[in-house]
């Protein structure tokens, strides 16, 4: 098992706490039937805008797919902007105050950054060249670095060759 995911469960129910405890802030300075209404709301949005993002994100996927483009650009786009609707569309206050967070543009940029980044640490580098295209690289100008000469070869026995077996590691 990966050592985060056993803090999984600890996560969630932090997260139910959270979302009850704000329920009753609300609930108490508001009125218990208006943070009901405020969570009904923001559920209903979220839903309305779970298709959309959806449809966004396919339509998104199939035009770059389509313009022989990396598709990862709209891909991620697209899961921030269902992870945010899909956030929005869950009952409570914290967490569709965290999806609607997700759908404003400046937010939505940060975290479709922090996706790749991700993605691109996670998977080789071939993939990831294929979801998101080449890669940029920062190059620092400065003192040039000094050019590693190569090694000289090791000559053992006067040159001559040597007769062996190649062993694979773990197999004796």
């Amino acid at each position: 098992m990966r050592r985060g995911l056993r803090f999984v469960p600890l996560a969630l129910l932090l997260a139910v706490v959270l979302e009850l405890a704000v329920f009753v802030g609300v609930g108490r300075a508001l009125g218990f039937g208006a943070a009901v209404l405020l969570v009904f709301a923001a559920s209903l949005l979220g839903l309305v805008l779970l298709r959309r993002e959806g449809m966004r994100a396919w339509r998104g996927f199939r035009s770059a797919a389509a313009a022989g483009q990396p598709p990862g650009g709209q891909v991620t786009d697209g899961l921030v902007g269902l992870a945010g609707a899909l956030l929005l569309a869950v009952p409570g206050l914290v967490s569709g105050l965290v999806g609607l967070l997700l759908l404003v543009p400046p937010v939505r940029r940060l975290a479709r950054a922090g996706v790749r980044r991700t993605t691109e640490r996670r998977v080789s580098s071939m993939v990831a060249g294929d979801l998101f295209g080449p890669r940029t690289v920062r190059v620092r100008q400065g003192a040039p670095q000094p050019t590693p000469q190569p090694e000289r070869p090791v000559v053992v026995d006067g040159g001559r060759p040597i007769e062996g077996e190649i062993i694979e590691p773990g197999r004796h």
